[in-house]
């Protein structure tokens, strides 16, 4: 059964991004098939998985399309295949960043990614959607297309600022446009065990999500920091590297959820 995932937070720099490549390359790596969705008009998952953002048709173009023309056949004509087997990529451009002025007066606006999703679910095992760092338009589409949310937050200063909001943007869409939709976990990023306050802000997380943080933590890392530039994945980057080895343990926790 298909799993939708998204990966919100609206702070940025809380390694969203950076989560959403890495679990996807992980879990392609354990030979699931996996398609990565960009919804940030910043277009980095597009860029972290080798592709520049010059693409005729992408997540933008789909959502843009009429009800009717919404088959499996023409959605996957947006998707792009990757050097994984089993990763495919939806990707994005900056233009993705004009389409709430597109929908403002359109019904049902907030469905549009959710149509695009349904019409591939059956062809993959896990859909993974990197949102903007955002409650806007987008993050809505988001949320009403996921059957999950995966919470990252960096264990810094500030970490749980916003995430009142975040929760009740949740609460909003579930007594709304989708009922179903669940706090897959909250993610542990950036973690430093020398310092205190990385010790601080992980206590604090679990305070208040209990048994929804997950038990894997990603720490702070060269290697995820440099595989970006290099449009890779950190395990195709150095996989032998914390990153790595992380990542795919968080994919093992993932896949037995």
């Amino acid at each position: 059964m298909t799993r939708i995932i998204a990966a919100c937070n609206q702070k940025g720099g809380v390694g969203k991004t950076t989560t959403c490549v890495n679990l996807a390359a992980a879990l392609a790596a354990m030979e699931k098939r996996v398609l990565l969705v960009d919804m940030d008009p910043q277009a980095n998952s597009t860029q972290g998985l080798g592709f520049d953002e010059g693409f005729d048709n992408d997540i933008y173009d789909a959502m843009l399309l009429p009800e009717a023309e919404v088959t499996k056949e023409r959605i996957h004509g947006f998707i792009q295949k990757t050097s994984m087997g089993f990763l495919d990529l939806m990707p994005c451009s900056r233009s993705l960043a004009g389409l709430e002025v597109k929908l403002l007066s359109e019904e049902k606006r907030e469905r549009r990614l959710s149509r695009v999703l349904e019409s591939v679910r059956a062809d993959y095992d896990f859909i993974l959607i990197d949102s903007p760092p955002s409650l806007n338009i987008l993050t809505l589409n988001v949320l009403t297309a996921a059957d999950s949310v995966l919470i990252p937050i960096q264990c810094e200063y500030y970490a749980l600022q916003g995430l009142a909001e975040l929760l009740n943007t949740i609460r909003l869409v579930q007594q709304s446009t989708n009922p179903n939709l669940a706090i897959e976990g909250a993610l542990l990023t950036m973690y430093d065990s020398r310092l205190n306050l990385s010790k601080q802000v992980a206590e604090d997380v679990q305070n208040t999500f209990s048994e929804k943080v997950f038990k894997t933590i990603i720490p702070r890392s060269v290697k995820l920091s440099e595989a970006p530039s290099f449009g890779k994945p950190v395990i195709l980057y150095d996989v032998v590297s914390i990153g790595a080895v992380r990542y795919m343990e968080l994919a093992k926790e993932v896949i037995e959820k």
